[in-house]
C-alpha cells in the first residue's frame, strides 16, 4: 500500500515535503470556489428575475430548501468519492478527476440558464466528493509514522483550509452582488482552475502519496454486499429494515420523489448499521458502537442548527439587516455587503482556533472533564446559545422602520464558530475511537451520512422558517398598474417584475391592503390562489389586534409567468414571517441546549460504555483545530492506513 509504505526521501521547503504547499494551494483554491459559490447561491435564488443583478425570484423557502438538499449531497456524495479512490483509481487520480469536474461545474454556472444552473450544481457536489474526502488524507501520507512534524503539516493545511473560505466570501461575494451573481460563480470556477492548476504541476512532489493501493489491500474490510446478503438472515433486522423501506416507498410514490429517494438512502445506512451491530461478538464493542450512535445524532444537531449560516441567516444578513457603516470604503461605499458576514466563520477560526484548543489542552492537564463526547455537547450547547442573538436580531427588526444592528450577526457568528472548534474537530475522531476496526472505513461514509443529513435538517429547519407562502395572481390591466398601483410605465411595458409593498389590517372578518405611498387599496387588483389560506391570516390579524390604525406590512412579490400570461406573486405578511423566524431561532437554542445538556448529564454511563477508549491518552493537539480535515487523525491513532476515511 503506498501510502503505508515508508515514503521514499522527498524534497522539503521550510522543513516539510513540498507536496504539502501543493495540496496546501489546492485545498486553499478549492475551499475559495466552494464557499465564494456558498455565500452567494442563495442571495442568487431569491434576487428578482429582472433589473441590473437578476436572479431566479425564488421566494426565500424555496432558496433555503434548495441550499438543504445541495449541502447535503455534497457531503453524501464523500462516501462514493472515497470508495471510488479505496477500490478503483487512487486518492491522487480521484483528486485530479474531481478538480477537473469543479472546474465544469463552476463555469457552467456562470452561464444565465437554468439547464445550466442544474447541471452545474450536480458537477460541484461529484467534484467535491471525490476531492474532499480524499486531499486531506495525502496530506497524512507525505510524512513517516510518528514524524513530529506531521501536527504542523496539518496546521498549515488547515490555515490554507480557512484562508481560502475567508477570501472568497470577501472576493466571490463582492463580484457577485455587485458586478453580477454569474460573475461570481464564473470567479469561483477560475478559483478552482487555479487550484487545478497546481496540482498538476506540483505532481512530481506527489509520487509517494494516494496511489491506488494493491488488490489485496482494496479486498480488505467489510463488504457491503456480503452485509446485505447477510441481512437475508437476520430475521429481527430484515423486519425492521422491511417497515423502514416500505415506508420509504410509500413516500417514493405518492409524497415526494427526493424525500422518497432521501429516506431508501437512510433506511439502507439503517440496514448496514443493525448488521454492524449483529455482528459485534463484544459486549464491549457493543456498548461503544451504541456511544457511537449517539455521537452520529450530535453530528446531525449541529450541522442541523449551524448551517442556517448559508440560508437563513444569509437572507437575514440581506433583507433584515443595517449593514451600514459610518465611514466609506474602496469599492463597496458605506454598506457592508450580505456575503461578507460568511467569512466570520474563517475569520473566528483562525483567531480563536489555537486558543480553544489550549482551553481543552489546560483542562486535561487539571484533570478535569475534557473528553470528546462532553466537547462535543458542549459545543452543541454554545452554537445553539449563538441563536440568541438572532432572536435579538428578529426583536429588534422593524419592518420598513428599523434593521437590526449588524453585532448580532457577528455575536451569533463568534458562538457558532466557538461551538463549532469544541465539537466539529473531535467527532470523527471520537467515532474512529469507537468504530470496530473491521467496519472503521464504513463509519466514516456515515459520519458523512450523519453530517449530510445535519444540512438536510437545516435546510427544513430554515423553510419552516419561512412558512407557507400565499400565492396570488395579479388581475389588474396596464392602465391600472400604471395609475392604481403606482407602477413605472417601463416596469409596465417590458413585463419586469415588482414588488408591492402595502399595510395590512382585519376589519369585521376581512382583509384590507393599501398600497404603502398612496394608500390606494390593493386587493381589488389580486386574487388569492387558495382562500384558506386567506382566512388563517384574518385569525393572527385578530388575535394581534391588527387595525387600520396600527396595521401590520405586506409585500408582494410579483414575477411575470414564462409564457407572459401574466403576473403571479408571494404574499408576504411581514410581521408575522418575523415572528416565525424569531421562534426558530429560540426553538434552535432550546433545542440544542437541551439536548447538549442532557448528553452532558449522562455523561458517566456513556463513558462506561466506551470502556476507557480515552484513558490514557496523550494530548493531541491536532484534534481541537481541524475543520476539515478530520480524517487524518485516523492516521494519528496508530489505525492501519487501510482503514482511512473513504
Amino acid at each position: 500500500m503506498a501510502n503505508s509504505a515508508t515514503p521514499a526521501p522527498q524534497k522539503e521547503l521550510f522543513g516539510h515535503p513540498v507536496g504539502l504547499y501543493i495540496l496546501f494551494f489546492t485545498e486553499m483554491w478549492e475551499r475559495f470556489s466552494y464557499y465564494g459559490m456558498r455565500a452567494i447561491l442563495v442571495l442568487y435564488l431569491v434576487s428578482a428575475t429582472t433589473g441590473g443583478n437578476a436572479g431566479l425570484g425564488w421566494t426565500g423557502g424555496e432558496a433555503i430548501a434548495l441550499y438543504g438538499w445541495y449541502t447535503m449531497l455534497v457531503y453524501v456524495a464523500s462516501i462514493p468519492g472515497g470508495i471510488i479512490a479505496d477500490k478503483l483509481l487512487g486518492q491522487k487520480k480521484t483528486v485530479l478527476i474531481g478538480g477537473i469536474v469543479l472546474v465544469a461545474g463552476h463555469g457552467i454556472l456562470a452561464v444565465e440558464e437554468m439547464w445550466a444552473f442544474y447541471l452545474g450544481l450536480a458537477l460541484i457536489i461529484a467534484g467535491v466528493g471525490m476531492l474532499k474526502p480524499n486531499i486531506s488524507t495525502m496530506v497524512g501520507g507525505l510524512y513517516k509514522e510518528g514524524d513530529i512534524r506531521r501536527d504542523k503539516g496539518f496546521t498549515i493545511f488547515y490555515i490554507g483550509i480557512n484562508l481560502g473560505a475567508f477570501l472568497s466570501s470577501l472576493i466571490v461575494g463582492y463580484v457577485g452582488e455587485n458586478i453580477g451573481w454569474h460573475w461570481g460563480f464564473g470567479l469561483a470556477g477560475i478559483a478552482m482552475a487555479l487550484g487545478l492548476i497546481v496540482y498538476m504541476w506540483g505532481q512530481k512532489y506527489l509520487r509517494n502519496v494516494g496511489n491506488l493501493l494493491s488488490r489485496t489491500e482494496r479486498d480488505e474490510g467489510a463488504s457491503l454486499g456480503g452485509m446485505f446478503k447477510d441481512l437475508l438472515k437476520s430475521p429481527l433486522q430484515l423486519v425492521i429494515t422491511s417497515i423502514l423501506m416500505l415506508g420509504s416507498l410509500y413516500y417514493l410514490f405518492f409524497e415526494s420523489l427526493p424525500y422518497g429517494l432521501l429516506y431508501i438512502f437512510l433506511t439502507l445506512v439503517t440496514a448496514l448499521m443493525l448488521m454492524v451491530y449483529k455482528d459485534l461478538t463484544s459486549q464491549v464493542m457493543k456498548d461503544r458502537y451504541v456511544v457511537m450512535i449517539l455521537s452520529f445524532l450530535l453530528v446531525v444537531v449541529f450541522w442541523g442548527a449551524f448551517e442556517q449560516a448559508g440560508g437563513l441567516m444569509n437572507i437575514y444578513a440581506l433583507d433584515k439587516t443595517d449593514r451600514r457603516i459610518p465611514f466609506s470604503l474602496p469599492l463597496i461605499g458605506n454598506e457592508v455587503p450580505a456575503t461578507w458576514f460568511q467569512s466570520l466563520n474563517a475569520l473566528f477560526i483562525i483567531i480563536f482556533g489555537v486558543i480553544v484548543a489550549n482551553f481543552w489542552a489546560r483542562r486535561k492537564l487539571k484533570s478535569k472533564e475534557a473528553s470528546s463526547i462532553f466537547k462535543m455537547a458542549t459545543g452543541v450547547v454554545i452554537m445553539g446559545l449563538g441563536f440568541i442573538f438572532m432572536a435579538m436580531a428578529a426583536k429588534n427588526y422593524v419592518p420598513y422602520e428599523h434593521k437590526s444592528a449588524m453585532f448580532w450577526l457577528v455575536l451569533a457568528y463568534l458562538l457558532h464558530t466557538i461551538g463549532e472548534l469544541c465539537s466539529s474537530p473531535v467527532a470523527l475522531s471520537f467515532i474512529t475511537k469507537l468504530a470496530p476496526v473491521k467496519y472503521a472505513s464504513l463509519m466514516m461514509g456515515v459520519y458523512f451520512a450523519a453530517t449530510g443529513l445535519g444540512n438536510k435538517v437545516a435546510g427544513v429547519i430554515g423553510e419552516f422558517s419561512q412558512g407557507e407562502p400565499m400565492v396570488v395572481n395579479l388581475v389588474a390591466s396596464d392602465s391600472e398598474m400604471t395609475q392604481n398601483l403606482q407602477l413605472n410605465d417601463s416596469v409596465v411595458s417590458n413585463q419586469e417584475d415588482f414588488r408591492l409593498a402595502g399595510e395590512v389590517y382585519e376589519e369585521n372578518g376581512e382583509l384590507h391592503v393599501l398600497e404603502m405611498q398612496t394608500g390606494e387599496p390593493v386587493l381589488d387588483y389580486i386574487q388569492f390562489k387558495n382562500k384558506e389560506r386567506t382566512n388563517e391570516v384574518v385569525e393572527i390579524l385578530q388575535e394581534e389586534n391588527v387595525t387600520v390604525e396600527d396595521p401590520y406590512h405586506v409585500l408582494i412579490d410579483f414575477k411575470q409567468a414564462e409564457d407572459r400570461s401574466g403576473y403571479s406573486g408571494n404574499f408576504v405578511v411581514e410581521e408575522v414571517q418575523t415572528d416565525m423566524e424569531y421562534k426558530t431561532f429560540w426553538g434552535i437554542t432550546i433545542f440544542t441546549a437541551i439536548f447538549g445538556i442532557l448528553v452532558i448529564l449522562l455523561l458517566k454511563p456513556l463513558k462506561r460504555l466506551t470502556h476507557g477508549v480515552e484513558d490514557n491518552e496523550g494530548d493531541l493537539p491536532q484534534q481541537e483545530k481541524f475543520e476539515l480535515g478530520d480524517e487524518e487523525i485516523i492516521n494519528e491513532e496508530g489505525n492501519n492506513n487501510k482503514n482511512r476515511k473513504r
